[in-house]
């Protein structure tokens, strides 16, 4: 515990400093190769047949890197720094404010414009519809798990090779995972396996927020609302987050020109550009609290 402990904190420091590959990313060539998978075992049958055909290039992708990794990060003496760099790949914490930060920014500066091109890169909805703090600002609370909590839990879980499981299981659910003509069958295997492994790491990311913000407000949000959401784990993490930032969130979105009719979650204003740098900070201080608690355990079990 004390191992994983010192690797989750050197691979926070790590992703604090270099955040994620500019060039060569690996989780870009992964998307490629999924995309050859895709079109390799996507067929011409439907319904379970499709999901048998999707749920095999889920096994495809995810048992070959992980089973690889397993051996490496067991090596008496790389195994540590193996784990590390893996975790380092799974997170994406820096990059999230990276990408939300500008944002933040281009409101201020009156940029209307370029505030909804940078936010169109972080949100799945159609652009020209969008709210673009609230939605931004929902990305960064729902993005806190999917991109930085849900790693650490599977480290901390299991090791480097769990928090490459997960990433990838989370990227072939940003691919394949929507209700769509196309994926609604061949992306079943992928968004459930995605539901299943954020099943705990969602709640803990909820209640994380809730315990750094208005708990009470955050966990009577998280109660009332998180049911009628239609993710299971997305419901309780935004829920969770915009009562504790006390932010009125979700409502009608349109995606692919269609509107989709949203429950409203938290409570209190809407967003502002202020308010995305607060979901910022939330996750952070959230990381920390994360850091304090494995490494309080890991000092309780040595003693």
């Amino acid at each position: 515990m004390t191992t994983t402990a010192l690797s989750m904190l050197a691979a926070v420091l790590l992703d604090r400093w270099l955040g994620e590959p500019r060039r060569w990313h690996p989780l870009v060539g992964f998307g490629r190769l999924a995309a050859r998978v895709e079109r390799a075992l996507y067929g011409t049958g439907q319904g379970g047949s499709r999901r048998l055909r999707g749920a095999l290039a889920v096994a495809v992708l995810l048992l070959p890197p992980v089973a690889a990794a397993v051996p490496l990060t067991t090596l008496p003496a790389a195994g540590p720094v193996i784990g590390v760099l893996l975790l380092w790949f799974a997170l994406g914490h820096r990059s999230l404010g990276d990408h939300a930060r500008p944002v933040a920014q281009a409101l201020r500066a009156g940029d209307g414009s370029g505030a909804r091109r940078l936010a169109a890169r972080l949100v799945s909805r159609d652009p020209e519809t969008l709210d673009i703090p609230a939605a931004t600002t929902e990305s960064v609370l729902e993005n806190g798990c999917d991109a930085v909590f849900g790693a650490l839990f599977w480290f901390a879980v299991a090791g480097g090779a769990g928090a490459l499981f997960y990433r990838l299981a989370n990227t072939l659910d940003a691919s394949w995972g929507y209700r769509s003509e196309r994926y609604r069958d061949f992306g079943w295997a992928a968004a459930h396996l995605d539901d299943l492994l954020n099943l705990i790491p969602a709640r803990l990311t909820a209640l994380t927020y809730a315990l750094l913000g208005h708990t009470r407000q955050a966990l009577a949000c998280w109660r009332s609302q998180a049911p009628a959401w239609d993710s299971p784990n997305a419901g309780p993490v935004m829920a969770a987050g915009a009562g504790a930032l006390g932010l009125r969130l979700g409502g009608p979105a349109r995606y692919r020109g269609q509107w989709h009719r949203r429950p409203p979650l938290g409570a209190g204003a809407s967003p502002t550009a202020d308010d995305i740098g607060r979901a910022l900070e939330l996750v952070r201080r959230g990381v920390w609290l994360w850091l304090v608690v494995v490494t309080a355990i890991a000092a309780i079990l040595h003693a």
